[in-house]
């Protein structure tokens, strides 16, 4: 463990045009610079060997870590660039696996669960921001029972962490969007089976090896109060020694150290000291 005497400033959660992005990689390597970040690292939304229209194509994979590449290579003297992927798990469609991505070679990989399975093949997106469209999916796919299409999104992620070989968990509790509405909750994230499906994750986590996220991307684009995960998840996060990366899910230019400052106040309320970062290797500094 190395404490820093200079602050690292860093992010691994970027997203350009290559997938949901508005603007170049190039684009976001100059205003990182201007923001003063020491280290950037990409990691465009991937279901390799599938896609949709907010992932990379398939065939843009080759592309896509060329770009990062040269990036890295014009601006090794001003920033450090690194070439990730954020990788989506649908169990027996695509994982966030590093053998799955060996044709690419990313420096990382986010492993996040965006897409919720019910009977019949059916799902829903956790963050979807059409509630109509959740509901009625819960309704036809999970027999009208939200305790359970919560229960299956934990599971999946369960399920990502102990069969999958990847660098940092995405969002661990996403489906909170369904609770941006505070008048008109989803679910009580204060019941007991869901502080149990929590811990659950929490321990699966840390059994992973990986690295969890502080993602202030909700934040940014106004669908959250609060960062993923919650204080509560992160605090169970703590206790099990989990490492915690800063991250700001970027998708613009002008978010990309979005409520950063705030961030560092956050993780000392869950009991954190430490930020850890990636330069060719997991190192940690102290929270200022």
């Amino acid at each position: 463990m190395i404490t820093m005497n200079k602050s690292i400033k860093s992010n691994y959660h970027t997203h350009c045009t290559f997938c949901d992005g508005t603007v170049s990689a190039e684009q976001m390597v100059l205003a990182a610079i201007d923001k003063g970040f020491d280290i950037l690292g990409f990691s465009s939304h991937s279901m390799y060997p599938f896609s949709d229209d907010w992932h990379i194509e398939t065939t843009a994979h080759t592309d896509y870590c060329n770009e990062i590449r040269r990036l890295k290579e014009v601006y090794s003297g001003k920033i450090k660039i690194y070439t990730g992927f954020e990788a989506d798990f649908i169990s027996g469609w695509c994982s966030p696996d590093f053998s799955a991505y060996k044709a690419f070679a990313p420096d990382y990989l986010i492993g996040s669960v965006h897409f919720v399975p019910g009977k019949n093949g059916g799902y829903f997106e956790a963050d979807s921001t059409n509630a109509a469209d959740v509901q009625k999916r819960i309704e036809d796919y999970f027999y009208g029972n939200i305790r359970e299409a919560v229960k299956s999104y934990f599971a999946c992620e369960r399920k990502m962490l102990e069969t999958c070989d990847f660098s940092i968990i995405g969002h661990p509790d996403l489906i909170r969007m369904q609770n941006r509405y505070e008048s008109q909750p989803m679910f009580d994230e204060n019941t007991q089976w869901y502080k149990d499906e929590v811990e659950a994750t929490a321990e699966a986590i840390a059994k992973a090896g990986v690295a969890v996220e502080l993602n202030t991307g909700g934040l940014a684009r106004g669908h959250m109060h609060s960062p993923y995960p919650s204080l509560f998840f992160l605090s169970r996060l703590k206790t099990k020694k989990v490492p915690l990366v800063l991250s700001s899910d970027a998708h613009r230019p002008e978010h990309l150290d979005y409520w950063f400052n705030e961030a560092a106040l956050y993780a000392k309320a869950a009991g954190y000291t430490e930020l850890a970062y990636f330069s060719d290797g997991l190192f940690f500094q102290r929270i200022n």
